[in-house]
């Protein structure tokens, strides 16, 4: 499980060090995509065999729009020795990254942020809203 936040910061190549936790449970490589709300998913092989079987599945009307979307800058990814990934240029004008940057975990992916996206999108998370949310899952 992917759990956890850490900050780190894009090099002047558009290189960045995955925190070592989330390079343990995401393997040897991963595959990075366009994420929802302005950030990168990071998909562990499993994630992204499970993501690419699901949108198969569906009828070819309704997943082009989702094949299109994280399938075509999606790139695989394998940190150099020092931990280091290179996002490329197309994700990283995707989701407004910046120096500063966030990584996430969100249960079954990590997620990459800008940081002041990251922040932002904080902000408008209120204690009723996630309580409502709680709600559906019977907490």
């Amino acid at each position: 499980m992917l759990i956890g936040e850490y900050q780190h910061n894009i090099d002047r190549k558009g290189r960045v060090i995955v925190p070592s936790k989330f390079r343990e449970d995401l393997g040897e490589h991963f595959y990075l995509t366009k994420g929802l709300d302005g950030c990168l998913f990071v998909l562990s092989p499993r994630g992204w065999a499970a993501l690419q079987e699901k949108v198969s599945a569906m009828p070819i009307s309704k997943a082009r729009g989702l094949q299109r979307f994280f399938f075509s800058g999606a790139v695989e990814a394998e940190p150099d020795r020092q931990g280091r990934i290179l996002i490329p240029q197309v994700l990283r004008d995707y989701a407004g990254l910046s120096r500063d940057v966030t990584f996430i975990g969100a249960s079954n992916r990590a997620e990459i942020w800008d940081s002041a996206s990251w922040k932002a999108f904080n902000a408008t998370l209120t204690e009723e809203s996630i309580a409502e949310a709680m709600d559906s899952l019977e907490l």
